[in-house]
């Protein structure tokens, strides 16, 4: 098969971006058609730190993954979910893990992303039997998609039990970037749930419409 005239070019501006401080590359005509065709192959993502910067898949693969620390522990099933680790934590070892000069700007999105606290039942004596709280377990993977991610470069999901009134419980995996992107997927079990989300974390890095390949719904291409 003939040789794609465009590798050593895009090749090079790839290495470009890695190189430079903001993933700056210059905005000529020649530079601008890599680009594109970079993104359109999702070798590069638009950078969340950096305005008109960009980070490369290679170097997002490079990062760490955020989710309970003791998920393990609930998929082999010795623990219940209601002793996973909490999603303030795991946020927390997110931002903990970012440049210094990122990590204000993380913090603010905590609300956002972890929620307010929730006054669990159980611990005002308003516990009935066989009721629980839903499940909604944390996790941040390094991607994007049409929207920028969080600082760093991170898209944030949820594993969730979803109650259903008189009938069976579902769950979802749900993942989004901070503008409204978005990508789910829906689950009869716990198990399946939990089997789609560590496929997820093994995927990374990736941009939400790619999760369509994953079985996902977005609304994103």
């Amino acid at each position: 098969m003939p040789q794609d005239p465009h590798a050593l070019s895009d090749l090079s501006v790839l290495e470009m971006i890695e190189q430079s401080a903001v993933g700056a590359v210059p905005f000529t005509p020649s530079y601008q058609a890599a680009i594109r065709r970079l993104y359109a192959s999702h070798l590069v993502y638009a950078s969340a730190d950096h305005t008109h910067g960009h980070v490369t898949a290679r170097s997002l693969g490079k990062a760490p993954v955020f989710f309970a620390n003791n998920l393990d522990a609930l998929v082999n099933g010795s623990v219940e979910a209601a002793a996973l680790e909490s999603n303030a934590s795991i946020f927390a070892r997110y931002v903990q893990s970012l440049p210094e000069a990122l990590r204000t700007r993380a913090e603010g999105y905590a609300t956002a992303v972890v929620g307010r606290s929730v006054h669990h039942r159980k611990h005002h004596g308003l516990v009935t039997p066989g009721i629980h709280d839903p499940l909604h377990s944390l996790f941040l993977v390094p991607g994007g998609g049409v929207h920028h991610g969080l600082p760093g470069n991170y898209l944030h999901g949820l594993i969730i039990e979803i109650p259903h009134p008189g009938a069976a419980v579902t769950w979802g995996v749900r993942l989004q970037d901070d503008a409204g992107g978005t990508a789910t997927f829906e689950a009869d079990t716990q198990a399946e749930a939990l089997e789609k989300m560590q496929e997820v974390l093994g995927s990374v890095p990736f941009a939400l419409g790619e999760l369509a390949t994953l079985g996902f719904k977005s609304n994103q291409t």
